[in-house]
């Protein structure tokens, strides 16, 4: 499989150098040359396979001969020492919580592919990486957590000033070693576009800059496993919807990749907070991206979410077609609280705030459609916002063990401005 520009499909590239390059020389996001058909794969899935095993198999199968089987095991038993978990909450909904990796987010599997993939073949040409990455709160833990202590790799994390959790703050700052923080003044939009910036820009070319965000292609994929793990695990219950929460929009392409690709699913549903850009669009037809509000699911506060360009060349840029995909809500902070509080009320669930959005959404979906079976992605485990549980339950989720210690740690993190050459000056003082 060779991937090209979502701007200019001139070059294909290897996943390899998709990989370590981050963006295309054009400033694009890498995208599949073409989407093969794995009908034969998806219908040989038996609902008993392991969610290792189907990672690996998949991988091979989709990057096969560059990646082969015995490459594509090593990568997967080291990236995944944990698996997403499903949890049935009813006849017609149905969780799949994503929260039981190093970091308690869903950007763990993703990043920890991407981690694994990158020091293999590190290791077998030689050579270094730097990781550039910009988070609204979850990629900048996972990522972090994923390439500590890594080999010859370098990651370098960009977040906005007081626009995280203060647990997503510690584990963004709290490590040290080869992971350095920058504490931007301003929002996450300035992050991803100060990152966006550094990968076109002729003086850091020197420098072997490549990107752990969603923009990366090596992260994207990897988060179409869970998808196709879960679709395996409930294929002989009938059609499942999938409800995404999102931010960045990296998850949601992972589970229409799949789709591309043959997963026999449903509609997706996009469910979003206040920072409605995608949700207008389907509505008017026209894309127009703002300045990011800050709500309480923090991690989707993205007023220009990146992965727009990649359904952008999915759907060929026709609004008709990315309305026959996806159905998409905005829920405002009031009624994610409302959520939070009903959730666990009915069920005695506790959820991120994240997971409430998505939880409503899925709730104005079945009010459309009432035979409807829905699994929404549980993104981030609770007591990552303790604050905003408590008081929408009056219930404080408890810490697991193994994470009290993170918010003890010393935070060191560097400031620095909002403008793209803040960055190209920080680099070209330090990257070295």
């Amino acid at each position: 499989m060779k991937f090209v520009s979502t701007r200019s499909p001139l070059k294909a590239v290897s996943f390899t150098e998709a990989i370590f390059s981050g963006l295309a020389p054009d400033g694009g996001l890498y995208h599949p040359e073409y989407m093969p058909n794995l009908d034969a794969f998806f219908r040989g899935l038996s609902d008993e396979i392991s969610f290792n095993e189907l990672a690996s198999d998949f991988t091979s199968t989709l990057l096969s001969p560059e990646i082969d089987s015995i490459i594509s095991k090593k990568i997967v038993q080291d990236a995944f020492p944990f698996s997403p978990v499903l949890r049935e909450i009813s006849d017609d909904i149905i969780l799949l919580e994503l929260f039981h990796g190093p970091s308690l987010a869903f950007k763990d599997f993703g990043a920890s592919f991407l981690a694994s993939a990158m020091n293999h073949l590190l290791v077998e040409r030689g050579g270094r990486a730097i990781i550039l990455t910009a988070t609204s709160g979850d990629t900048g833990g996972a990522v972090a957590r994923a390439f500590y202590r890594k080999t010859n790799i370098h990651v370098v994390i960009l977040y906005p000033s007081g626009r995280v959790s203060p647990f997503q703050e510690k584990q963004i700052t709290a490590l040290g070693g080869n992971v350095t923080a920058l504490e931007v003044n301003g929002e996450f939009d300035d992050c991803q576009r100060m990152v966006k910036a550094a990968f076109s820009n002729p003086r850091l070319k020197s420098f072997p800059l490549t990107s752990a965000n969603s923009i990366n292609l090596g992260r994207l994929i990897p988060q179409s496993f869970y998808y196709i793990w879960a679709w395996a695990q409930m294929k002989n219950k009938g059609e499942i919807t999938f409800v995404v929460p999102s931010g960045n929009f990296g998850n949601l392409t992972a589970g229409l990749y799949a789709a591309a690709w043959g997963l026999a699913t449903g509609v997706f549903v996009a469910a979003t907070n206040a920072n409605d850009v995608f949700t207008t669009f389907l509505l008017t037809g026209e894309y127009l991206p703002k300045p990011s509000i800050p709500t309480y699911s923090s991690a989707m506060d993205v007023g220009s979410p990146s992965n727009y360009e990649r359904l952008k060349k999915l759907f060929l840029g026709n609004a008709a077609a990315f309305r026959q995909h996806i159905k998409a809500w905005s829920i405002d902070d009031s009624t994610t609280m409302k959520t939070i509080s009903k959730v666990y009320q009915d069920y005695g669930y506790l959820c991120c705030p994240h997971t409430a959005v998505g939880w409503k959404a899925a709730e104005l979906f079945r009010e459309q459609n009432p035979h409807s079976r829905v699994l929404i992605l549980s993104t981030a485990h609770p007591s990552k916002f303790p604050d905003i549980v408590k008081e929408a339950t009056g219930i404080a989720p408890s810490l697991p063990k193994n994470f009290i210690d993170v918010m003890k740690k010393r935070k060191i993190a560097h400031p620095i401005g909002n403008s793209n050459k803040d960055l190209e000056n920080w680099i070209i003082q330090n990257g070295g």
